[in-house]
């Protein structure tokens, strides 16, 4: 293993004390919205303002629907504003992971996946949304000597289905980007990129407004009756179809539930660092290839985004603004930087945050309909949701409008993920798994009996 067995030192925890708890992406405040604090009537009313629910807002507006977006904070508050900011056209949080479920429909999937990000890309410029977006690749980084293997395999499968692929010896990776921990990579050119997702949210709002759509921030709905009435603290929306929007947040359909669990993810953001010591000049993102993996990227500014590792469950899930500290996490993650990057020992980091991700057993986006199909749902992204969120949002719009798609009449939209079992043997169950991930992990990979037969089932869990 190329990480430190030790416990994380003083030092390692100085690094982050002074940290500001939250994203760095939310650090600018804006002026929110009005809150809804009346009866009103929409045509379609969504219920959560991050990209899901603004892309899902933005899509209906542009065929002429009349559309009400419900935030309980602001838009991009939660998963949206939290996450790395790695761009990623995958709809199946991987093809690795597309062709365990949906073999068959792999090629379609793909050709939308990669429709949808050229889609993403030319509605930034159409609406006029800066969001630092850089179409870099991504960097799959090899930490392992059992990885290796992976290359051959990587590149192999990443080009039958059309991408452009850079295969990276030891000396050739760390060419691109110097740590000592690099033993190979891949690096995919094809859709992938980096952005900022707090601009990103906040752009994707100002095109919604601009198009028409009544967005209420600071107005969290708490039910919805069977006739459609959307219900708030101080106000209602008469709704001739609902879009739940609302990721790893409490869902306001009970049934919801048994699909998604709400598992938090932890990053630290550094000071302005001289990337002189790093190189890193093309910028890609760079996930490494531990069932425990870390993610990180370079910001517009400089500043170096280190993320992952740890994926907390809690028993029964709670989501909520006492969770997004987690020390021994933030330790971890300041222990796991300087080891990748022993030549920035002595950097501050400025900002830790964490946040839940909407996590399924298939890895992706699912979605749903209940009130005689007048109400939608897209949620389960797992962590890889920026791009294919405009897939969903999308795509869930069509699913209430009863629109025949390419999408649509795919199993992958029809069907949906195992269920999780209900507590306390689903806390039991995902502790379990975890810690048999991190086991194989120490073991070369070698998969125990446990996970392979979570393989067979198609019921995974990522670290």
């Amino acid at each position: 293993m190329p990480w430190p067995t030790t416990a994380p030192t003083d030092a390692h925890r100085a690094s982050y004390r002074d940290a500001e708890p939250r994203s760095y992406w939310l650090r600018t405040p804006h002026a929110p919205t009005p809150a809804l604090t009346e009866a009103t009537s929409a045509d379609l009313c969504i219920v959560g303002g991050g990209f899901t629910g603004l892309w899902a807002a933005l899509y209906a507006a542009q065929q002429g629907k009349d559309v009400v977006v419900l935030e309980a904070e602001t838009a991009g508050f939660g998963a949206s504003g939290r996450n790395g900011g790695f761009v990623v056209a995958s709809l199946t949080h991987g093809i690795d992971n597309g062709m365990a479920r949906f073999a068959e429909e792999m090629p379609v999937l793909e050709r939308l996946a990669l429709e949808n990000f050229d889609g993403l890309r030319a509605d930034l410029q159409t609406h006029g949304i800066d969001c630092d977006f850089e179409a870099t690749g991504e960097l799959l980084a090899l930490t392992d000597e059992y990885q290796l293997p992976w290359l051959e395999e990587e590149r192999e499968l990443l080009t039958r289905f059309g991408h452009e692929v850079t295969v990276l010896d030891q000396a050739a990776m760390q060419a691109q980007v110097a740590s000592p921990t690099y033993l190979g990579g891949v690096w995919d050119h094809t859709g992938a990129g980096i952005l900022d997702p707090g601009k990103l949210a906040l752009g994707l709002r100002d095109a919604a407004l601009r198009a028409g759509v009544r967005i209420y921030e600071h107005s969290a709905a708490h039910h919805v009756t069977d006739d459609l009435h959307v219900l708030t603290a101080q106000g209602r929306v008469k709704a001739g179809r609902v879009l739940l929007a609302t990721s790893a947040y409490p869902p306001l359909l009970r049934a919801i539930k048994r699909y998604v669990v709400p598992v938090y993810d932890y990053a630290l953001m550094t000071e302005p660092v001289d990337l002189r010591e790093v190189g890193w000049a093309n910028r890609q993102g760079i996930g490494d290839g531990g069932n425990q993996f870390h993610y990180y990227r370079r910001t517009r500014d400089g500043r170096i985004l280190y993320g992952g590792w740890d994926a907390v469950y809690r028993y029964k899930g709670p989501v909520g603004p006492r969770h997004d500290e987690h020390d021994a996490t933030f330790a971890t993650l300041a222990q796991h930087f300087f080891h990748t990057f022993p030549q920035l020992e002595g950097t501050r980091f400025t900002h830790r945050w964490g946040g839940a991700i909407d996590t399924s057993s298939r890895f992706s986006v699912f979605f749903g309909t209940a009130h005689q199909g007048r109400l939608a749902y897209a949620t389960g992204y797992t962590g890889l949701g920026v791009a294919a969120a405009r897939f969903g949002g999308r795509t869930a719009v069509d699913v209430l409008d009863g629109r025949m798609t390419d999408a649509t009449r795919t199993r992958y939209v029809r069907s949906k993920p195992i269920p999780f079992p209900p507590e306390p043997l689903r806390y039991a169950v995902i502790q379990y798994t975890r810690g048999r991930l991190a086991a194989a992990d120490r073991n070369a990979g070698r998969r125990g009996l446990w996970l392979r037969t979570l393989d067979r089932l198609g019921l995974g869990f990522d670290s």
